[in-house]
């Protein structure tokens, strides 16, 4: 079959419709890009010929009275072909290479912005005239996709003879471009003097070049952080000022930023309240001193969220809509280049002024700990610094560290709050690993001190730390331990009897990951029906490796009386109902001869347990304790003389 080569059919009114209202999240963007296409003519006039062509004047249609908005600069202006070239073809992106000038010398890019004017008007007419005897041209475009070109020295549009005196008097007769929008209707307060101006002044306040609306002189002399002041006090106050007038609230504090090769400088305001790490980062950022957006992503590394920037880059690339910043190798450069900027004032402050770096600690800390995660100097700062919550109180790492050569953290706060005292008792040094960050620095400590030994904390290891009874006790309650496990082994527990302090506990609840990994899946089987129930009970039963690893750590922990008492059956180890020998009611309760206290003693302290620590209760769990209470209150009822 022969092969024929077809061109794309393009709807150029479609086409039109989906730049000029799809691309372009407002319809205030027109005011940005007319004055981009100003700036960029005034920046080529000036370096091709060395003149300084004067400002950019913006008139609203109360001004011109004819219901139009125009805008006037003396750059380079465009002959006919350029016309053609620039003005009639979407989507080109050699506006730079036609004027003969490098691409970082302008703001536009991609030959559309333009386009943007028909959010808020049906015909755009440009009146432009080229250097040297070049005629002036004038291009008439309309938003079904349709243009005319014509030579303005015999008309200049449709309109009034006011325009037509305006074009001849203002245009015709020097070097320069006049844009001029027709509002479309119920639009026309987009091109009214309040909103013109203020539009004006939130895009193009920073710009090089005077631009005015009207007689009100917009352009405010540059960018704050590049003004001179007599000493770096006084200007760290009126950046200050500037940042309160920015965030709506006074900094903490002000970073100076800068990335040559983006052509980068600006500053980052350090937020006096937390934020929310998981929170979008935005930024206030201008390409070439116009403002791109007040909202831009992507700016800082991730873990940069204490900060908001205002910066000017000269260098990094725009989207489309000019609204966020093109993801390239640049900005990927300098990405990591403000991070680290972020990080040395971080590393100054610990040096010069710790008291700030308390007060910045207690606000951003998690900010600061995301970084350490990746960053051994911040590493540093969180372990000298940032007070955890251990089973000794509130200390630093680095304090904690010197006294525990084994840190046992918890991946949770219940479980830390159950454990801490109990911990502390018998020597353990033990963290509280259950909020965010915690658990990866504290695995990350062994970059700083290679000896030491950081693990989550297995309850079995508190059980190696008990005491065992004497030989005497242990044989007089021993059938204390044959009710008590009778009484509770419906509950898949074992309980044991050690001494251990504090005494005030009279009972613990111990469950190894193990036991409690097995728990969880039982706990979904029965909930399962069907083949799900089938797929869950075959992945609860261990393997034969499974198996042996299990005992191992069985074995490691001490949990050799219970494998005893089971026979050596197969599974991991069930939890530990552990009472406590040295608490007086316990040790009283193992030497009594009443065999239905005792049941009823056990099954309450077994609910106690689990209450204490924080666990999940079940329906038979509460049925039990509630039949022990009233049990118990029973008992007492008839030990009472005269009943």
């Amino acid at each position: 079959m022969l092969r024929v080569r077809h061109t794309f059919n393009v709807d150029l009114q479609g086409i039109v419709d989906l730049l000029s209202r799809h691309l372009y999240s407002s319809p205030r963007v027109y005011v940005r890009e007319l004055l981009q296409n100003a700036v960029d003519a005034t920046t080529a006039r000036i370096q091709a010929d060395g003149s300084s062509p004067g400002g950019i004047l913006i008139e609203p249609l109360e001004t011109t009275g004819d219901g139009t908005l125009r805008i006037h600069d003396a750059g380079i202006g465009l002959t006919e072909p350029q016309v053609h070239e620039l003005l009639a073809t979407i989507g080109n992106t050699s506006k730079r290479d036609s004027l003969g000038f490098a691409r970082h010398d302008f703001l536009g890019q991609f030959g559309i912005g333009l386009l943007s004017c028909f959010l808020v008007a049906d015909e755009i007419e440009v009146v432009t005239r080229g250097p040297g005897d070049a005629a002036t041209v004038v291009w008439h475009g309309h938003s079904d996709g349709k243009y005319t070109v014509s030579d303005g020295r015999h008309t200049v549009s449709e309109g009034s003879a006011r325009e037509e005196q305006r074009t001849d008097r203002q245009d015709t007769d020097r070097q320069g471009t006049t844009v001029i929008l027709r509002a479309r209707r119920d639009f026309e307060h987009w091109l009214g003097v309040s909103t013109v101006t203020e539009l004006a002044r939130r895009f193009g306040s920073l710009l090089p070049y005077e631009v005015r609306v009207g007689e009100e002189l917009i352009t405010s002399g540059g960018p704050p952080w590049l003004a001179r002041h007599p000493d770096p006090d006084t200007r760290r106050e009126a950046l200050l000022r500037y940042g309160t007038s920015f965030l709506g609230t006074r900094p903490f504090d002000v970073i100076d930023l800068a990335v040559p090769e983006a052509g980068l400088d600006g500053v980052a305001f350090v937020l006096p309240q937390e934020t929310h790490p998981g929170e979008q980062m935005t930024h206030k950022v201008y390409l070439k001193r116009m403002l791109m957006g007040d909202r831009v992503e992507k700016l800082l590394p991730s873990w940069g969220f204490f900060v908001r920037c205002v910066i000017n880059a000269d260098e990094l690339r725009p989207t489309a809509s000019r609204e966020q910043l093109y993801d390239d190798e640049l900005l990927a450069t300098t990405r990591n280049a403000l991070g680290e900027q972020l990080r040395a004032w971080l590393v100054r402050l610990a040096t010069t002024s710790p008291a700030r770096l308390r007060a910045f600690l207690a606000v951003h800390y998690r900010g600061v700990m995301a970084l350490a995660i990746h960053d051994i100097e911040m590493l540093r700062i969180v372990d000298e610094w940032i007070e955890f919550e251990t089973s000794e109180g509130r200390v630093t790492l680095s304090e904690f560290r010197h006294r525990h050569r084994t840190i046992h953290f918890t991946s949770g706060t219940e479980e830390f709050a159950q454990l801490a005292g109990i911990a502390a008792a018998q020597g353990l040094g033990l963290v509280n690993g259950g909020y965010t960050y915690h658990v990866e620095i504290l695995q990350r400590l062994r970059a700083l001190d290679s000896d030491l030994d950081v693990r989550r904390l297995d309850p079995a290891d508190l059980a190696t730390r008990f005491d065992p009874l004497d030989p005497a006790a242990e044989f007089a309650a021993r059938e204390f331990l044959a009710i008590a496990r009778d009484t509770v082994a419906g509950h898949g527990c074992e309980p044991v009897l050690r001494s251990f302090s504090p005494a005030d506990l009279p009972v613990l609840y111990l469950e190894g990951h193990d036991a409690r990994h097995a728990a969880d899946m039982r706990a979904a089987r029965d909930e399962a029906d069907g083949v799900w129930a089938e797929f869950i009970g075959d992945a609860t039963e261990p393997t034969g490796a499974d198996q042996g690893e299990a005992e191992q750590r069985g074995a490691e922990h001490g949990w050799a009386e219970q494998s005893r008492v089971r026979g050596g059956a197969a599974g991991p180890p069930k939890p530990l109902l552990v009472f406590n020998h040295r608490n007086p009611l316990i040790a009283r309760l193992t030497s009594t001869a009443n065999e239905g206290l005792v049941r009823l003693s056990a099954e309450a302290l077994y609910g106690y347990a689990l209450l204490a620590g924080q666990r999940a209760v079940t329906p038979s769990d509460v049925a039990g304790v509630n039949r022990a209470f009233l049990g118990l209150v029973e008992h007492a009822i008839h030990q009472e003389p005269g009943v």
